[in-house]
């Protein structure tokens, strides 16, 4: 049975760990703060001595990716969710007090944070290292043990990330694993005491039907297609170079990534313009150049580009911001596409592009930009540029999604403090900061009332039921 390995996991073995990890969970169902602490503080240290390790890694995974970018998402954005737990776990901790109706005083209300057990963690390709660990550490924070799944996708990081973490912690804290979609299934089917499922929502799906038959809570990060609505009185040319960030940055393999854009009526010519005169100055090199993240694998290089021509064919006009090249095809590069005017009905508006591919489409005005929005499920990210507050408040107030950005993308996911999270198709449940602490623990109700001999309230209540008792339930409104 043992002969399996964390990257190589069988059933076995997954079920194994479990059964070890929640056999240490019931020898210590409370850690102390110092002890959520020095778990924290050894995976940071564990971060920064391996974290080029863990960056060549996710770099052999994708084929080529930027540096800069992995070392922005995956290193210091790990690092700040580190250490804002364990500056704040000890607040967390802490019973919070609640009001006690007046007739049931002199009693006393509180809520106490109590661990859970073991949480079972499923990270996706396109973020191994944040998307894993940042997760494991509000596991930590809460007092709890955990067991991280990584995708198939990314089986360099996965070593790498399985053999660091091996060093610095037990089994019994916290194990790496490896493995296929068979894999996935049968770790989803663990009776975990939570699931973080971060992926596709066709996958999420499944994990919470498998969930379901142990009654685990499930939290699902997916994602969607992130509008971007940009209103007349913003400068075409700063929303361009701004969404253009958002749609470069990992290639836009990213579940806030901005996924579709609508401009003002007689802009697309301008926003054309701005964007690729923005492109060459990010990248002088173009897509060949190494800050300039390839597509995963073939499957979806292939898929993005069957986007295109489906397109393509269906009357949208396609505005390459540079030409495609045999050496950008080899590498899985694809620069970025502007897609003007694609039929609603059309795939690159149906499905999540997850690809430097970005429909741009003409609004009417601020009502029929939001009216295209919410024909549609509702998204992990929303992005407005506007100046308007009255305007921004329509946003929010006529749209449903899992977060928005006003006059900027994606950086709603990296507030520390800002709970992320989807709704709807783009996921449920959410974490980071404060909100995953809450997330990873039982928030347990405490009645507490006087001891013996004292007088309460409720001894109004107690039978005989006389005048008094009668008058008392009048007065609470029965």
């Amino acid at each position: 049975m043992m002969s399996a390995t964390p990257t190589t996991p069988t059933s076995e073995y997954m079920q194994h760990v479990f059964m070890k990890q929640r056999a240490a969970f019931e020898n210590d169902r409370y850690p102390s703060a110092a002890d959520r602490v020095e778990r924290l503080m050894r995976l940071r240290e564990m971060i920064l001595d391996g974290q080029r390790e863990l960056q060549d890694a996710v770099c052999r995974d994708f084929g080529n990716r930027s540096l800069e970018e992995s070392r922005v998402a995956e290193i210091a954005g790990t690092l700040a969710a580190i250490a804002y737990n364990a500056s704040h776990l000890k607040k967390w901790m802490r019973p919070r007090g609640h009001h006690a109706s007046i007739w049931f005083l002199p009693a006393s209300n509180k809520v106490v944070a109590q661990p859970i057990g073991v949480v079972g963690i499923m990270a996706p390709w396109n973020y191994p290292i944040n998307l894993a660990l940042v997760p494991l550490a509000t596991a930590f924070a809460a007092g709890n043990r955990a067991m991280i799944k990584m995708s198939e996708l990314s089986p360099h990081t996965t070593e790498v990330l399985s053999r660091l973490i091996r060093r610095r912690f037990s089994e019994e804290e916290v194990v790496v694993t490896g493995g296929d979609a068979t894999d996935s299934a049968y770790f989803s089917s663990l009776a975990f005491d939570h699931i973080l499922f971060t992926g596709s929502g066709k996958v999420g799906r499944m994990v919470m039907t498998a969930a379901a038959k142990n009654l685990t809570p499930v939290t699902l990060e997916l994602g969607g297609k992130c509008p971007v609505i940009v209103d007349d009185d913003y400068s075409i040319s700063e929303a361009a170079h701004r969404i253009l960030w958002g749609k470069t940055f990992n290639a836009a393999q990213t579940c806030v990534a901005p996924d579709y854009v609508m401009v003002p009526k007689g802009e697309t010519s301008a926003f054309v313009e701005a964007i690729t005169k923005h492109y060459s100055e990010h990248f002088p090199k173009g897509a060949q150049d190494e800050s300039y993240t390839s597509i995963i694998d073939h499957s979806n290089f292939a898929r993005l580009n069957a986007m295109v021509d489906e397109a393509r064919a269906a009357g949208a006009t396609i505005h390459v911001v540079e030409r495609p090249t045999a050496k950008l095809a080899a590498a899985r590069k694809i620069p970025l596409t502007l897609v003007l005017n694609p039929p609603a009905d059309s795939r690159i508006m149906r499905e999540e592009i997850f690809g430097p591919l970005l429909p741009v489409i003409e609004h009417n005005g601020l009502d029929d930009a939001l009216r295209r929005v919410r024909k549609g499920e509702h998204p992990l990210g929303l992005y407005y540029f506007g100046n308007s507050g009255d305007s921004r408040r329509q946003v929010l107030q006529k749209s449903l999604s899992g977060g928005v950005a006003i006059n900027d993308v994606m950086l709603q996911f990296l507030q520390v403090d800002l709970p992320f999270g989807g709704v709807g198709g783009s996921g449920f449940g959410q974490y980071h900061g404060q909100k995953g602490f809450e997330t990873f623990s039982h928030l347990k109700p405490v009645f507490v009332q006087r001891g013996m001999g004292s007088f309460t309230g409720l001894k109004l209540l107690y039978p005989p039921y006389g005048p008094i008792a009668r008058q008392v339930i009048k007065l609470m409104g029965g």
